[in-house]
């Protein structure tokens, strides 16, 4: 099974920067199509951001060009750098692994961060 535990959530300001981390345990890392998702009260998990295996990005309208995903194979770790950030950016944000063993498919979900956006 594989562990995600993401890191660097808390309370921030409008217009500040966050920048989110995903250590993953295992050995799939390097195979694995990771992605940013996030959760607000009353709402639908939707995804922010998501990165290929091979490295290969996609955004949500909402976010693109203010949150920049990226990953670093040699410490299994996924991030996601949040600039300019607004208040409608809070939510619970998880992070999500996805991979293929001999055509059949798995994933696993982290435990979820809170990133408050408010003065």
């Amino acid at each position: 099974q594989v562990q995600l535990v993401e890191s660097g959530g808390g309370l921030v300001q409008p217009g500040r920067s966050l920048r989110l981390s995903c250590a993953a345990s295992g050995s799939i890392f390097s195979i694995a199509d990771m992605g940013w998702y996030r959760q607000a009260p009353g709402e639908e998990r939707e995804l922010v951001a998501h990165i290929s295996s091979s490295g290969s990005t996609n955004y949500a309208d909402s976010v693109k060009g203010r949150f920049t995903i990226s990953r670093d194979n040699t410490k299994n770790t996924v991030y996601l750098q949040m600039n300019n950030l607004k208040p409608e950016d809070t939510a619970e944000y998880y992070c999500n692994a996805q991979w293929m063993v001999r055509e059949e498919g798995f994933g696993s979900w982290g435990q979820g961060i809170q990133v408050t956006v408010s003065s």
